[in-house]
C-alpha cells in the first residue's frame, strides 16, 4: 500500500460494513484522532475517516478480505486502513478477533469476539490499538511486533485474546483470536447484539396485532378469570415457558431461520451450531420482550376493565392487586399463543430482515442461492 504522509499526519480509515458496522465507526471517528494523537506523542496528527461499504459481501474468506481491503487502499490516499464487520470469522478453528498487515498498514477487525456488552467501548480500544499498531514506523513484515503492542487490552479477562496461527501465504503478520467455550459464548453475544434482537418487536406488527386481540377477548372471559385463581404459580410458570417457547419455535420454522449445514466437517458443524444458536437467542429476546410488553397492556387493561362485584361473583374471590397480577400473566399467555397464529401473516423475508442484521441477511440469501434452497412465502 503506498503510505502517503505529510506534515506529521496520519490518514486513518475505518473501512466499515453497512448498518452497525458504520454506526460504531462514525461513532468512534469523533474522539479516536485526539485519543491516537495522545497516546501516539511527538505531536504527531490523526485523520479518521469512514468509509461505509459492504467489503464482506460474498465471502468469509480471510484471505479474500484482506485483499479487498488492500486494493482498496491502494486507490486511496490513507496510511492505515481497519476494516470493521459485524460477521463472525473464522480461522483453523478459531474465532477471529483482528487481523493485521504492517507492511501493507492494513487490518480485519470482527466484531462479534468483543462480546454483546459495551461494544462500542471495546471496539474503540480494539481499533485505537490497531491503528497504534500499524502507524509504528518499525512495523514491516521483517519486523513482527506481536509483544510490542499486544491487543488483549479491549476484552475482559473472562476470553482473553491469543495470536493465532497464520498460512505462508496469507497478507496478514500477526492475527488475534478467541477459543474455547467462553470465546464462543463472547461470540455468539457478540452475533446476538449484531442482530439487535429489540428490532423483531417493530417487526411483527401483525402477530402483536394478533396477541393483542387475543388478550383483549381473554380479559372480559370469565372462565378466563376462573382459571387465573384456580392455577398455581407452578402452572403459570409452564403456561409462560410453552407460550414463549412455542412463539420462538414457530417463528424459526415458518420464517425459515434455521441453517442447515451442508458440509459434514466439524469445522462446518460449529459454524452451524454458531448461527442457529443466535437465531434462538436474538429470536427469543424478541419474543420475551413481547411478552413483557404483553404484561403491561394486559394489566392495564385490567384496571379500566374488570368490575370489583362481577370478578368477586364469577370467581368468589375479591379483586386485588394479586388477582390482577395472575389474570394479566395468564392472559399474556394466552395471547402470545395468538401472536404466533398471527405471524403466520407476516412475510418470511419480514421476519428476516426484523432479525438479522443485514451482514447475516446477505450470508444467508448467498448460502441459499448457492444450493438453490431459497425460501419463499
Amino acid at each position: 500500500m503506498m503510505r502517503v504522509s505529510s506534515q506529521s499526519v496520519t490518514v486513518v480509515a475505518l473501512l466499515a460494513d453497512p448498518d452497525a458496522p458504520t454506526e460504531i465507526a462514525r461513532r468512534m471517528a469523533r474522539t479516536l484522532p485526539a485519543r491516537l494523537a495522545e497516546r501516539s506523542g511527538r505531536g504527531r496528527r490523526f485523520d479518521v475517516e469512514v468509509v461505509s461499504e459492504p467489503f464482506t459481501a460474498g465471502t468469509e474468506d480471510l484471505s479474500t478480505l484482506m485483499h479487498r481491503i488492500m486494493d482498496r487502499g491502494r486507490a486511496e490516499n490513507w496510511d492505515v486502513v481497519v476494516a470493521i464487520t459485524d460477521l463472525p470469522l473464522h480461522s483453523h478453528g478459531h474465532k477471529l478477533v483482528v487481523d493485521l498487515s504492517h507492511e501493507h498498514g492494513l487490518a480485519l477487525l470482527s466484531l462479534p469476539p468483543l462480546g454483546g456488552l459495551r461494544l462500542q467501548t471495546r471496539a474503540m480500544r480494539a481499533v485505537e490499538e490497531t491503528v497504534l499498531s500499524l502507524a509504528s514506523p518499525r512495523a514491516t513484515r521483517a519486523e513482527k511486533p506481536p509483544r510490542r503492542r499486544p491487543l488483549g487490552r479491549f476484552v475482559s479477562r473472562l476470553a482473553p485474546v491469543h495470536p493465532g496461527p497464520i498460512g505462508e501465504d496469507e497478507i496478514a503478520d500477526l492475527r488475534y483470536v478467541v477459543s474455547g467455550p467462553r470465546g464462543y459464548l463472547r461470540v455468539l453475544g457478540g452475533m446476538v447484539r449484531a442482530n439487535r434482537p429489540w428490532r423483531l418487536v417493530p417487526g411483527l406488527s401483525k402477530a402483536l396485532a394478533a396477541a393483542l386481540a387475543t388478550g383483549a377477548i381473554a380479559t372480559v372471559n370469565s372462565t378466563i378469570w376462573s382459571l387465573s385463581e384456580a392455577l398455581s404459580t407452578a402452572r403459570l410458570v409452564i403456561a409462560m415457558v410453552g407460550s414463549v417457547t412455542l412463539m420462538i419455535g414457530w417463528l424459526i420454522v415458518d420464517a425459515h431461520l434455521w441453517h442447515r449445514s451442508t458440509d459434514a466437517s466439524t469445522e462446518e458443524k460449529k459454524r452451524t451450531s454458531l448461527y442457529n444458536a443466535s437465531t434462538v437467542m436474538t429470536v427469543g429476546i424478541g419474543v420475551i420482550v413481547c411478552y413483557g410488553g404483553l404484561i403491561v397492556i394486559n394489566l392495564v387493561s385490567a384496571l379500566f376493565i374488570l368490575n370489583d362485584r362481577v370478578f368477586a361473583s364469577m370467581t368468589r374471590s375479591p379483586l386485588h392487586a394479586t388477582e390482577y397480577w395472575t389474570l394479566s400473566w395468564l392472559v399474556s399467555s394466552i395471547a402470545t399463543v395468538g401472536g404466533a397464529l398471527g405471524s403466520g401473516f407476516e412475510s418470511a423475508e419480514a421476519i428476516r430482515t426484523a432479525a438479522f442484521s443485514k451482514r447475516e441477511q446477505e450470508r444467508r440469501d448467498m448460502l441459499h442461492d448457492d444450493h438453490g434452497d431459497q425460501p419463499s412465502k
